[in-house]
């Protein structure tokens, strides 16, 4: 008996490609891209391994939890690494970034979270970009929440490692993602002698056995039903326009955010700025009496299944994130989540304007 999830024909290599060429376009790059069989992760750590090593100094950007992440993996790799990190509440600028280029002018490698989902806040990339290029650095960029749910222009930005993952404001599958190099990147991993080969890891072995031999021949076998799904996330947004999508990533934070202020009871953003917020989620800081885990909880007891969670690590007593990105980029689910979060405070003996909220938040969308 045949199944259409499992019984499919092969993926050709000239499949693969054309997906390869569907993610540069949504990457507005003419660089190479290199989709990579796992979850952003994969090549989130290839990149930074490939290119820093002992004699590279590195400026991290810290906004979240992952640019705390890539801050271990520098040091892994014997990096000299300079962290930039900024209260979780707002966003890096370019002046920061510009001051420690001048107080660190051996700065040959950047590192920076486009939109960290984890924290809710969102970093001007164009504008770092123009710092990073002018002291010649190789600017390294984690879009894994940003793409799909406002502009990413790897190319106009100077952005010599752009990775993206498709789970996000893409609306697809956790376990495929992509990375487009610039020349210098890749000419930085071949003067790399740590940089990984013969590896899961290695951008270096995509580079001898895919994109140098004309992308005729896999390498391996790839991840069938997840390359098919990202094709599927491409599709759908070239159908609807990627302003469209954006647009809609970008009403869905607002209302929330709107909506939030409104209940009241004591939730509030938790990034000050709305300049600041990332479109793909909203983080709300809770009052000091409830614990964010418990308010989370309720709500979804009462209405199951929403994207509602709370703050990772020392962050779930106090934050609520409310993940409006991909398909839940709707005033339905916001509406749902404003609603589940209000009834949670009431049952926690807060007082609140469920009604107030709604109106907000559709005033907001609007």
């Amino acid at each position: 008996m045949t199944h259409p999830l499992l019984d499919l024909p092969p993926l050709s290599a000239a499949r693969f490609a054309s997906i390869e060429d569907r993610v540069a376009r949504l990457l507005a790059t003419e660089q190479d891209v290199v989709i990579m069989q796992g979850e952003a992760l994969l090549p989130l750590e290839g990149a930074i391994r490939a290119t820093a090593g002992p004699g590279t100094t590195a400026l991290n950007v810290i906004t979240g939890p992952y640019g705390q992440t890539f801050g271990n993996w520098l040091r892994d790799c014997g990096t000299t690494v300079i962290d930039l990190a900024v209260p979780f509440h707002t966003a890096v600028t370019a002046e920061q970034v510009r001051a420690a280029f001048d107080a660190h002018p051996d700065i040959d490698f950047v590192s920076l979270v486009h939109a960290e989902a984890a924290t809710g806040n969102t970093n001007p990339v164009a504008e770092i970009g123009e710092v990073v290029r002018e002291r010649g650095a190789l600017f390294y960029v984690d879009a894994v929440a940003s793409i799909g749910a406002e502009p990413v222009l790897t190319d106009a930005w100077g952005v010599d490692l752009c990775v993206i993952g498709a789970q996000k404001a893409m609306g697809g599958p956790a376990g495929v993602s992509a990375v487009s190099v610039s020349t210098r990147a890749w000419a930085r991993m071949a003067a790399n002698p740590g940089a990984p080969r013969r590896s899961y890891l290695s951008l270096l072995d995509w580079k001898d056995r895919w994109l140098d031999g004309g992308r005729t021949t896999l390498p391996h076998a790839p991840a069938q039903l997840e390359m098919l799904a990202l094709e599927a996330c491409v599709e759908r947004i070239e159908a609807a326009g990627p302003a469209t999508v954006m647009a809609r990533h970008a009403s869905a934070a607002a209302a929330t955010r709107a909506g939030a202020v409104a209940l009241g009871g004591g939730l509030e953003p938790y990034v000050y700025e709305a300049r600041d917020a990332a479109p793909v989620a909203t983080t709300l800081r809770v009052p000091a009496a409830v614990d964010a885990s418990e308010l989370v909880a309720k709500a979804l007891a009462l209405r199951p299944g929403l994207p509602l969670a709370a703050g990772g690590g020392a962050l779930a007593r106090e934050m609520v994130r409310v993940n409006h990105y991909g398909a839940d980029a709707t005033p339905d689910v916001v509406r749902a989540c404003l609603a589940a979060l209000g009834e949670g405070l009431t049952g926690l003996g807060v007082t609140v304007d469920a009604a107030g909220a709604v109106t907000a938040a559709d005033a907001a969308w609007a």
